[in-house]
C-alpha cells in the first residue's frame, strides 16, 4: 500500500514514472524510509510528499481501484484483458498470440456477416457473457 501511495504522491508532482522506476529497481526496499529516500532522489517537494504519505491522501483512491480490479477478476499484477479475455500473471508471447488470433478470427467472422468496422468492438463486447 505504501508503495502505491508513494507512486500517487509522486504522480501529483508529475514524477510518477521516475518513482515507478526507482521502486521497480528496488523491489526489496519499499518501506517508508526507502520511499522517502527515492522521493528525495527524484527531486520531489518533500514537504508535499511527506504530507501526502502521512495523511494517506491517496489510500481511498487506491482501495477503490483495487476493488474495481478485483470485481473484474484481476487480483494481482500483471493482469490483462483482450476483448474481455482475461490473462493473469506474466505470460509468454504465445499465450497472448493465441488469444489475439482467436479474437481476430471472431472479428473477421463478424465483418463477413456485415458488421461495419466502426461497430466491430461493440459487437465483440456484446458477445461476451455477463458475469
Amino acid at each position: 500500500m505504501e508503495a502505491a501511495e508513494a507512486a500517487m504522491a509522486a504522480n501529483a508532482q508529475g514524477k510518477f514514472w521516475q518513482m515507478h522506476d526507482k521502486m521497480f529497481a528496488n523491489q526489496q526496499a519499499l518501506d517508508r524510509p526507502a520511499l522517502d529516500k527515492y522521493a528525495q532522489e527524484i527531486g520531489l517537494n518533500m514537504a508535499k510528499f511527506k504530507a501526502a504519505m502521512d495523511q494517506h491522501l491517496y489510500k481511498q483512491q487506491i482501495d477503490d481501484d483495487s476493488k474495481v480490479g478485483s470485481a473484474a477478476g484481476a487480483n494481482g499484477t500483471p493482469a490483462f484483458f483482450i476483448n474481455g479475455q482475461f490473462l493473469s500473471g506474466a505470460q509468454p508471447f504465445d499465450a497472448f498470440k493465441k488469444v489475439i488470433d482467436a479474437e481476430l478470427q471472431k472479428a473477421d467472422a463478424l465483418i463477413k456477416k456485415g458488421t461495419s468496422m466502426d461497430k466491430l468492438y461493440d459487437a465483440e463486447m456484446a458477445a461476451i457473457p455477463a458475469k
